[in-house]
C-alpha cells in the first residue's frame, strides 16, 4: 500500500508545494523558515528519487515542467485532504482519563456515589478509579491523584487534608429496636462487635482505640466476625450482625438512608485523616486541578482542603 511513497518524506512534498506555488526557492525558504540552498538541495533530492525533472531553471527564476505540474495537482489535493483531516480531529472534544487511586472504603462509600456529579461537570474527562489497600504514601507513576489515609506525611507527594478521622459506633436500627437510643458508651461492651483485621488498615482506629477515646473501662468484646474488607464489614452491620466503627463521611449517606444508626452520640477524633495526595511531578496539572476543585465543592467550599 502506498508503494510509491517509499523513500519519500512529507517534508520534501511540502517543500515542493511551496516552491511550486511561489515559483521561487527563495520565497519557499522564507515561508518554511529554511535557506535557499537547503530548499534547492531538497528539490534536487526529490527529483533524483522520482527520476524526473520537476522544475526548469530559467533566467531569474524557475518554472514547472509538465511532470512538475502533474505532481503539484496531486500533492495539493493530498495536502489539503490531510489538513482537513487534522482540522476535523482538532475540532473533536478531547476525551482524557484521570487515574485516581484510593482504598475500597472511600471508593465505595464516598467517591462512587458522587462521581456522576463530576462527570456532569466535566463530560470530557473520565475517572479511572484504582482501588487498593496498599500504602499510597509513595504514588505509582501512573497515578494522577490519590485519596489516602494517614497523618499527612506522604513521601513524594503534595498532601491536602480532605477530612479528619472522626469515628463512632454504628449498627442496623433493627439491632437496637428494643433499646432506647442513643445508648451510653459503656453499653458497647455488651453488644456484638464487628472487627476489621489489624493488618488490613492498621492505622485506622480499632475498637480498643475507640473504647479508650470514649473512656470505656471494659475491654471490647472480641466478637465472632472479623473482616479484611471494610465494605463487607459495613454490609454485615447493615444486615444486623453486629456493631461497626463508622467513619464520618464514609457512612453519612447510610445514616441518612436509615440503613445504619449511631449507637451513642460520642465521637472519637484522631490526628489522622484522608488526604488528597498529588504527585511531585508536574504532569496533567489542568486535569488534577479540575478534580481537586470538584472535591472542594463536594466538601462545601474552597477552604475544605488545606
Amino acid at each position: 500500500m502506498f508503494k510509491h511513497f517509499e523513500g519519500l518524506s512529507l517534508d520534501a512534498l511540502l517543500v515542493f508545494e511551496s516552491a511550486a506555488r511561489h515559483l521561487s526557492f527563495t520565497a519557499a525558504a522564507s515561508e518554511l523558515g529554511s535557506s535557499q540552498p537547503a530548499i534547492s538541495q531538497q528539490i534536487k533530492r526529490l527529483e533524483q528519487q522520482l527520476a524526473t525533472r520537476l522544475f526548469d531553471r530559467v533566467y531569474r527564476g524557475i518554472v514547472l515542467t509538465e511532470a512538475g505540474e502533474l505532481l503539484l495537482r496531486h500533492v495539493r489535493d493530498g495536502l489539503q485532504s490531510l489538513d482537513d483531516g487534522l482540522a476535523a480531529l482538532s475540532a473533536q472534544p478531547q476525551h482524557e482519563v484521570l487515574q485516581v487511586a484510593t482504598d475500597f472504603a472511600v471508593a465505595a462509600y464516598w467517591l462512587m456515589p458522587r462521581l456522576h456529579r463530576f462527570n456532569q461537570r466535566h463530560p470530557e474527562l473520565d475517572v479511572s478509579l484504582i482501588t487498593t489497600n496498599r500504602d499510597l504514601g509513595v504514588l505509582p507513576p501512573e497515578i494522577d491523584v490519590a485519596i489516602a489515609f494517614g497523618d499527612g506525611r506522604f513521601k513524594h507527594g503534595e498532601a491536602h487534608l480532605l477530612f479528619a478521622e472522626e469515628a463512632f459506633a454504628v449498627c442496623s436500627p433493627q439491632l437496637l429496636k428494643e433499646r432506647q437510643r442513643p445508648l451510653p458508651p459503656a453499653a458497647l461492651a455488651e453488644l456484638p462487635l464487628l472487627h476489621l483485621r489489624p493488618d488490613s488498615r492498621s492505622r485506622w482506629l480499632d475498637w480498643n482505640g475507640l473504647f479508650r477515646a470514649l473512656a470505656i473501662a471494659e475491654a471490647p468484646n472480641p466478637g465472632s466476625l472479623r473482616f479484611d474488607n471494610y465494605t463487607l464489614l459495613i454490609q454485615a452491620a447493615i444486615a444486623g450482625q453486629g456493631v461497626a466503627i463508622g467513619w464520618r463521611h464514609l457512612v453519612d449517606e447510610l445514616l441518612e438512608q436509615n440503613l445504619l444508626c449511631r449507637v451513642c452520640r460520642e465521637t472519637a477524633r484522631t490526628d489522622f485523616g484522608y488526604y488528597v495526595v498529588l504527585p511531585e511531578r508536574k504532569r496533567r496539572q489542568r486535569l488534577t486541578a479540575q478534580f481537586v476543585d470538584w472535591l472542594k465543592a463536594e466538601l462545601g467550599g474552597a477552604d475544605a482542603l488545606r
